[in-house]
């Protein structure tokens, strides 16, 4: 599992920007694609809001990547 870190002073980060972040897509407006699809989980549980605010501790799920923990 890899694990992601929050900018310090943040406490929180979108999920689509960690999308961009870990290379799930190439483009933000890819996103969205991603998403509808229905293949990224937050937590085990199914996500398609790309402004979904994930916090430390929370894992995303990306059909065919590594899991991804917010720390």
């Amino acid at each position: 599992m890899r694990t992601v870190e929050i900018r310090p002073g943040e406490d929180s980060i979108r999920l689509g920007q960690l999308l961009k972040l870990v290379d799930a897509v190439p483009t933000g407006a890819q996103v969205k694609d991603v998403l509808v699809a229905g293949g990224v989980r937050v937590n085990g549980e199914p996500e398609d809001r790309r402004g979904r605010q994930l916090r430390r501790g929370d894992v995303v799920s990306v059909d065919g990547m590594e899991d991804v923990r917010i720390g």
